[in-house]
């Protein structure tokens, strides 16, 4: 199972189950996304704490995520970056505007209306 959906009261939580986040999953990942906020979700969280890899399809993938959710007045929050991961998004400047946390009990109080 490349990945696995959590839904919560206040959010949905997806974990990538693979180590590489690339162009193999990447456009599963952005159908899953783009469905979970047709489905009425606005507040997701992707759980990367599996995944050490992340490729330009796979940010395209989380690029989207927080697109669909600032889109909905929702909120989108990363978690578990491995540091290869976290360093890509550094040097391309996202951490600048994407939610990052280190776990998923630490994203909880992103989705606290």
């Amino acid at each position: 199972m490349k990945f696995s959906i959590l839904k919560k009261d206040s959010h949905t939580r997806i974990i990538v189950n693979k180590e590489n986040l690339d162009t193999r999953i990447a456009p599963e990942l952005k159908s899953e996304l783009v469905a979970i906020v047709g489905s009425g979700e606005k507040n997701m969280l992707i759980d990367l704490s599996n995944c050490s890899n992340c490729d330009s399809s796979g940010l395209s993938a989380l690029l989207l995520g927080n697109r669909l959710c600032q889109e909905s007045n929702g909120k989108f929050v990363l978690c578990g970056l491995s540091s290869r991961i976290r360093e890509s998004l550094d040097l391309l400047g996202f951490e600048d505007f994407l939610a990052i946390v280190g776990t998923w009990e630490e994203a909880e109080p992103f989705f606290v209306s």
